[in-house]
Order: structure tokens, then C-alpha cells, then sequence
């Protein structure tokens, strides 16, 4: 699943470390590829850039073999292909290669990868309509799009949904929208309930029915290099984060509506 908006400030990342960090509380075991140059993901769950030897750019660029860039973290269930820098430059360095929209399904796909047993992988995408956001949706099943409670959220949708249709066209039929999940969510604001309302009017179901809260604890957790589950495991964000997860879960049946 690749969780893409190609607007910045969205809470893109922060809700790819919780989705993570909720699913592995389902019991599920999580891989979590942070493909964005700035490596906010691998920093968010505690993977220091001393730590990051090999990294996505490796993988994809290099062709690195998954036991070097598969790291453990700090939450059971949780693995991350680290991110740096290093990435800025893929695009430009992979634009020849013929195969530079599959290099990154190629790569997860190699029958080494069987033996992680992983049930989901999460691909943190760059907050741009670049090569490598393509390279995520042709490795992915589905695209999960945060979209924050703001006055230009639903404008900027239309790009990555064309974007979506393009890589439908030519490189993976098969892949769906997961959904939309609404994030910094204020209910006491009228702008946010504005949103919601064109949302859920203009996409219907592709809207989870869960969604963030603008919540300081979720803001805080990063700079502990922890997800806000861990960090403040009762706070509100915690719980929507939890309420997400079991929302995909259920959809993808990996977990019963009323499992633990």
C-alpha cells in the first residue's frame, strides 16, 4: 500500500509510522519503505542516519539485496527500508533504465522477500508526482491518500487521481484507491466539517469513516523517534490511528470486525 499526496504537510508520514505501528498491534508483521529523500519515516520510528548503511535508494538504484536494507525497529512486528538524502538524485539517475517504473516492484517482489513473512508493506512516499511516487504505485495493490481538513485539500486531489488513472493505464491495472483518510481533523472548526462534507460528497465510501484529530500528542511523538501509539498510548490520536488500522484491516480481511 503506498500512501501518497503529492502536497506536503499533509500527514503523509506520520500516518504511515502509525498505520504501521496499529497493524502490527493487530498482530500483523509490517514493512515499511520509506522512499522520500528526506527520510522522515526512518527517523520517526528511531533509525538514527548513522544506522542507514543501505538504504531504498540501494535497493532501487543498485539493486542491493533485501537482507542489507531491511531494518528491525523498535516495535515488534515493525521493519523499515530506511531512507536519505541519497535519494534526491534517483529520479535523474534511473531515467534511462527501461525499466525505471518497475524497479521498486521488481525489488520487492524477489523470492528473498518471502522469507520476512510480511502481511503488509507500506511505501512512504516523496510529496511529489515523481518517478519514484510512480515506482510506488506500480509496486502497490492500492494508494492510501491523506488529506488534510483544509481549504485547498480537495484541489490538489485531482493531479494524483490522473496520476493513479495514468500508472491503471499502462503498468498496473489492477491498482485501487484504498482511500482517502481525512487528517487534522477538528471538529469544533466549521472549515473542517466543509471539507469533510465535499469529501464524503464528492468520493463517497473512499472516504474512511475514521479520521485524525489535530492532536498535539501526535505531533510530539516523532522527536521520541516513537509512533504516537507507543508515546502517549491513550490519546486520541492514538486511538484514531488504532481505528484505522482495524478499518483497513477489516476491509482487507487480514483481522475480524470484532478481533482484538
Amino acid at each position: 500500500m503506498a500512501l501518497a499526496n503529492q502536497k506536503g504537510g499533509v500527514g503523509k508520514t506520520t500516518t504511515a509510522i502509525n498505520l504501521a505501528a496499529g497493524l502490527a498491534e493487530l498482530g500483523s508483521k509490517v514493512l515499511l519503505v520509506d522512499i522520500d529523500p528526506q527520510g522522515n519515516s526512518s527517523t520517526g520510528l528511531g533509525i538514527r542516519p548513522d544506522k542507514r548503511k543501505k538504504t531504498s535508494y540501494d535497493l532501487i538504484v543498485d539493486g542491493a539485496d533485501l537482507q542489507d536494507v531491511v531494518l528491525p525497529t523498535s516495535l515488534d512486528r515493525v521493519h523499515i527500508i530506511p531512507a536519505n538524502a541519497d535519494l534526491s538524485s534517483a529520479d535523474l539517475e534511473i531515467m534511462a533504465n527501461e525499466k525505471r517504473s518497475f524497479l521498486l516492484h521488481d525489488a520487492l517482489r524477489r523470492p528473498e522477500m518471502d522469507a520476512f513473512g510480511f502481511d503488509y508493506i507500506l511505501i512512504d512516499c516523496p510529496p511529489s508526482l515523481s518517478l519514484m511516487t510512480v515506482n510506488a504505485m506500480v509496486a502497490c495493490d492500492s494508494v492510501l491518500v491523506p488529506l488534510q481538513c483544509e481549504f485547498f485539500a480537495l484541489e490538489g486531489l485531482s493531479q494524483l487521481m490522473l496520476t493513479i488513472r495514468d500508472v491503471r493505464r499502462s503498468a498496473n491495472p489492477a491498482l485501487r484507491i484504498e482511500g482517502v483518510v481525512l487528517t487534522m481533523h477538528d471538529s469544533r472548526n466549521k472549515l473542517t466539517a466543509q471539507v469533510e462534507a465535499d469529501a464524503r460528497s464528492n468520493m463517497g465510501d473512499l472516504v474512511m469513516k475514521t479520521t485524525i484529530p489535530r492532536n498535539v500528542r501526535i505531533s510530539e511523538a516523532p522527536s521520541h523517534a516513537l509512533p504516537v501509539l507507543s508515546y502517549d498510548t491513550a490519546s486520541k490520536g492514538a486511538a484514531a490511528y488504532r481505528a484505522l488500522a482495524r478499518e483497513i484491516a477489516v476491509r482487507r480481511n487480514t483481522v475480524a470486525e470484532s478481533g482484538a
